[in-house]
């Protein structure tokens, strides 16, 4: 490592005597050095601020303050810290240079001094001097560079990158605050024997999603859906009182914190002034967005609830916001606790059901209702707990469309399907068919066509007598990919029917457009049909539709023969319901003695004209 210019270097000469510096100084005079002399320690340790040396040559043998006892003082203080000390000593024992050593002493000179060692021990003390002083600069440097990126994660930690409004960590800590001043405020009160409103809130939390965010970054790209959300940010920031606190909690989820709602008429206003801010869309690339948020709001009117406690209510209760449909808005309590805790539980059976094959298909009859004869059945799921016996369909299937276990619980009802409608086949019904569910996340699953592939391929049933029932809502998300997979289906032989019609888009002019073999009518039209309701020209209609399309139609929820003798005379083909039969399992179906509903059919059919 090269050395600073000699001129760079200061050095002091601490000696008693005064021959011993000239002595030195003539020895050193060409090397350029700055030389300062002291003759006694004292000085020499009052001297240290101004003459900031970067080496010391220091008699031992001194006067008063010895240069032991001038070594560990200068040792000890902050400006002797880093400056190397060579002891000048006419002592040449052992024990006498382990103790300069023990002083603090970085090298040692022995008297007379030499004129080749001096200038040696001098550059090398000097090296020592110039190597500290570059570590010196080097910690710092880091030290501020980490300063400067503390600071920097402290900021980002502090706020949200995107829009620079409060992160999540500084929404807890302000709520902790909140809670803190406002538990504070209420213990004073009470000590005063003030009495406090009981409609007081003190801290509130309204967390915010957007709705159905994820189609703008799906569509317009993260580029667009970041300024959106900026533009966001800015409106929301509209809706702030004094002292509130708007936060961005990752996603396009948003949370204030809410002071001093001194009535609940305060929080409904605010939460209607939030939901008519969202009434005009946002301009963003030249588009305009309509956005919708739900909101979950909780509530603290003790001052003892914890921030996450609270953070975690109006999640909750902005979760059940969402459950309602857009632009939705609940209050927390503590049923939603509850609701949730057993919505959790009932995923975790959901999934050790799944695990111990607990699912069955359970199947209902489909009847030709001019005849009465079965010409299939719809497989239906069903949970036999092992202590709840069977479970509500209503009660789980939700759950399974939410959290995705529908494709591989259905994936099994297929098989299941699969498997019997072989069996009947083989015991003699070769026309039978059975129809099984695609709910909307199985029709959207990237694996359907190779898991019926595999199912077909495993069962070795007839392609042809296994019709897949898909909803309006599945269809029309994307009706390009849909169609493509519906041609894929029916180029393998499949039957396609359009489940629950009449209940999602309602639009009989697109069914041109995709390649379905039936319509299924939906049970709410056929349990109020009557002559003059309109349910019974809408089934009309539909039929007369479906008729010019060489569709066949299934009514749904058939219950009573009035109903029956309705859809006969209306000329629809098939139907279903419990006026037939309720769902059962495979083994209560016997195809030796099938069911039969001839007489009920015949005598409907003889029925002179339509009841009014």
């Amino acid at each position: 490592m090269d050395l600073l210019p000699p001129e760079s270097h200061t050095l002091l000469v601490v000696d008693d005597e005064p021959d011993n510096f000239d002595v030195i100084e003539s020895m050193l005079r060409n090397q350029g050095y700055t030389l300062h002399y002291v003759a006694n320690g004292q000085t020499a340790l009052d001297c240290l601020n101004t003459v900031r040396p970067d080496l010391i040559l220091l008699d031992v043998m001194m006067p008063g303050l010895d240069g032991m006892a001038v070594c560990r003082q200068i040792k000890a203080l902050p400006q002797g810290l880093g400056v190397p000390i060579i002891m000048v000593t006419a002592l040449d024992s052992k024990q006498d240079l382990s103790r300069c050593l023990e002083a603090g002493a970085d090298d040692f000179l022995s008297k007379p001094i030499n004129w080749v060692e001096l200038l040696a021990r001098v550059r090398s003390m000097l090296r020592i001097r110039q190597q500290y002083q570059q570590l010196m600069n080097f910690n710092a440097e880091l030290e501020t560079l980490v300063q400067q990126r503390t600071a920097q994660l402290q900021a980002m930690i502090d706020r949200d990158a995107l829009t620079q409004l409060p992160s999540r960590t500084r929404l807890l800590q302000a709520t902790s605050m909140a809670l803190q001043s406002a538990k504070s405020s209420k213990e004073g009160a009470e000590e005063r024997a003030i009495d406090t409103p009981a409609s007081s809130y003190n801290v509130a939390l309204a967390h915010l999603d957007c709705d159905h965010f994820k189609l703008v970054n799906g569509a317009f790209g993260y580029d667009v859906g970041n300024d959106l959300l900026k533009a966001i940010a800015q409106r929301l920031q509209q809706q702030l009182r004094p002292g509130d606190m708007l936060a961005r909690m990752g996603g396009d989820e948003f949370c204030f914190l809410l002071h001093h709602l001194d009535r609940p008429a305060m929080l409904e206003s605010w939460t209607q002034t939030v939901f008519d801010s969202f009434a005009k869309p946002f301009r963003v690339a030249n588009c305009d967005f309509f956005v919708s948020v739900c909101m979950g709001v909780a509530l603290t009117d003790t001052a003892t609830a914890q921030p996450e406690t609270l953070l975690q209510a109006a999640d909750t209760a902005m979760h059940r916001a969402k459950q309602q449909g857009k632009g939705s808005y609940q209050l927390f309590d503590a049923q939603l606790t509850t609701a949730t805790r057993d919505r959790l539980a009932l995923e975790t059976d959901l999934q050790r059901a799944l695990e111990h094959q607990e699912f069955v298909t359970y199947y209902q009859p489909i009847v030709r209702l001019a005849t009465g004869q079965v010409v299939g059945f719809e497989a239906l799921v069903r949970w036999r707990h092992p202590e709840r016996q069977l479970v509500s369909p209503a009660e789980f299937i939700p759950c399974m469309e939410e959290t995705g276990l529908v494709v591989q619980v259905g994936l099994v009802v297929l098989q299941q399907a699969c498997e019997q409608l072989q069996t009947w086949h083989q015991q003699g019904a070769p026309d039978l068919t059975v129809s099984v569910n695609l709910s909307v996340r199985q029709f959207d699953s990237p694996t359907l066509l190779a898991d019926i592939d595999q199912v077909l391929a495993a069962t070795g049933v007839n392609p042809a007598c296994l019709k897949l029932e898909i909803t309006e809502s599945a269809l029309m998300q994307d009706a390009e990919a849909a169609i493509a997979v519906m041609e894929q289906l029916r180029s393998r032989q499949i039957q396609i029917s359009l489940d629950d019609f009449g209940t999602g888009y309602s639009s009989l002019g697109y069914l041109h457009r995709f390649p379905i073999d039936t319509l299924k009518i939906d049970r709410s039209f056929v349990q109020q049909i009557h002559t003059g309701h309109r349910n019974h020209q809408v089934i009309n209609t539909i039929i007369a539709l479906s008729s010019q399309l060489s569709l066949s139609v299934i009514a749904e929820g058939i219950e009573t023969s009035e109903q029956l003798q309705f859809l006969q005379v209306l000329g629809c083909e098939f139907g279903q319901g419990y006026l037939f039969d309720k769902p059962q399992p495979a083994s209560e179906i016997s195809l030796k003695r099938p069911p039969s509903y001839a007489d009920l059919a015949v005598s409907l059919l003889e029925a002179p004209t339509v009841p009014t």
